[in-house]
């Protein structure tokens, strides 16, 4: 016996949402890219995902490598 496959659609509004979150991550993450060269001539050590943290305002949870 097969079973019925349900397919479940979100609301117009839920997908709309989604879709501009990601857009603004996506930006946000363009922007650190754009802007990681900058910072890294000021702060050689800085890494990228550091960088990428202090743009979206997130604390870094990975500690700095030391060399």
């Amino acid at each position: 016996m097969k079973s019925k496959m349900r397919h479940h659609v979100q609301p117009r509004e839920s997908v709309q949402a989604r879709n501009e979150e990601a857009q603004r991550e996506i930006q946000g993450f363009l922007q650190a890219v754009d802007s990681y060269p900058a910072r890294v001539a000021k702060e050689p050590r800085v890494s990228f995902q550091q960088h990428l943290s202090s743009v979206f305002g997130l604390t870094s949870t990975v500690p700095r490598r030391r060399d």
